[in-house]
């Protein structure tokens, strides 16, 4: 019976971490492509750049979430 419990848990894990990612780079893609429009004359980069953080906040996240007694002591 644990080991389903463990199981399931873990998929509950997978799956915020799939709806974070989702979330974290829509946004950054979202704040990307109003800085591109707004400031920048319709540049690539900033979207590029936006994608790339929302993708990196979002591992970052899900990598203390599914090891959470790995700590950074730097």
């Amino acid at each position: 019976m644990s080991k389903g419990k463990n199981d399931d848990e873990y998929s509950a894990k997978l799956d915020m971490c799939l709806t974070d990612g989702i979330v974290k780079t829509g946004g950054g893609i979202l704040l990307g492509t109003l800085t591109s429009i707004l400031f920048l004359k319709r540049r690539r980069w900033p979207v590029i750049a936006g994608m790339g953080m929302g993708i990196g906040l979002a591992y970052a996240n899900c990598e203390f979430e599914l090891n959470p007694k790995k700590k950074n002591n730097a």
